[in-house]
C-alpha cells in the first residue's frame, strides 16, 4: 500500500499545516502517507471498510456518482488529492474544495490505457491534456506530465500538481 510516487514526489508542496482531503480514497495509502506527515486528512470513498478513522484522521461513505449532493459542500482543504479515478462532474466541487493557494495533486489514467488492460471505457480515460486545460485560468500549475508508467503496472497517466489562484 505504498503511495504513488508522484504524490510523494509533491508532497513537499503541501505545508505542514495543511488539511488534506483525499478523494476516492480506497485503502487509504494517500490518507495514511499524509496523516503520517502530521495532516488533517479527510478520506472520502463509496467503500471505506478499509479505512480507520484516526485521531487526525476523518473517514466519510459518500456515493460521488449517485447523483447525491457534494457531501463537502461549504468545505476547505490546504490539498485535494485523487489518484486512479476520474468522475468528471466532481471537477467544480474540487476545484470549489481548494483553499486560497490550496494544491492540487491528481493523477489518473488517460487515452491509451485500453491498450494495456482496465479502465478502458472512455468516461474512465482522461483525453489528452485534459487536465491541463481544466486547470487553466484557475492554477498555476506546478508539473505536468502525461506518459506511459511501468510502476506499479504498465499504464497510460496524466498527472498535475497544481496550486490554485
Amino acid at each position: 500500500m505504498t503511495a504513488s510516487s508522484w504524490i510523494t514526489m509533491w508532497a513537499g508542496l503541501v505545508p505542514p499545516v495543511a488539511s488534506v482531503l483525499d478523494v476516492a480514497a480506497g485503502k487509504g495509502r494517500h490518507t495514511h502517507f499524509f496523516a503520517g506527515r502530521g495532516h488533517r486528512v479527510t478520506a472520502i470513498d463509496r467503500d471505506v471498510s478499509a479505512l480507520t478513522a484516526a485521531h487526525t484522521v476523518e473517514v466519510i461513505a459518500a456515493d460521488l456518482e449517485d447523483g447525491s449532493p457534494w457531501p463537502l459542500a461549504g468545505r476547505t482543504f490546504g490539498t485535494v488529492v485523487v489518484t486512479n479515478y476520474l468522475h468528471r462532474p466532481l471537477f467544480p466541487h474540487l476545484f470549489a474544495a481548494l483553499q486560497p493557494s490550496g494544491v492540487l495533486l491528481y493523477e489518473t489514467f488517460m487515452e491509451g490505457n485500453e491498450r494495456f488492460g482496465k479502465p478502458s471505457r472512455p468516461e474512465f480515460l482522461l483525453k489528452d491534456g485534459e487536465l491541463l486545460e481544466l486547470v487553466r485560468g484557475r492554477f498555476s500549475v506546478i508539473a505536468n506530465e502525461a506518459r506511459l508508467i511501468s510502476e506499479p503496472r504498465i499504464a497510460m497517466v496524466q498527472r498535475i500538481a497544481a496550486r490554485s489562484n
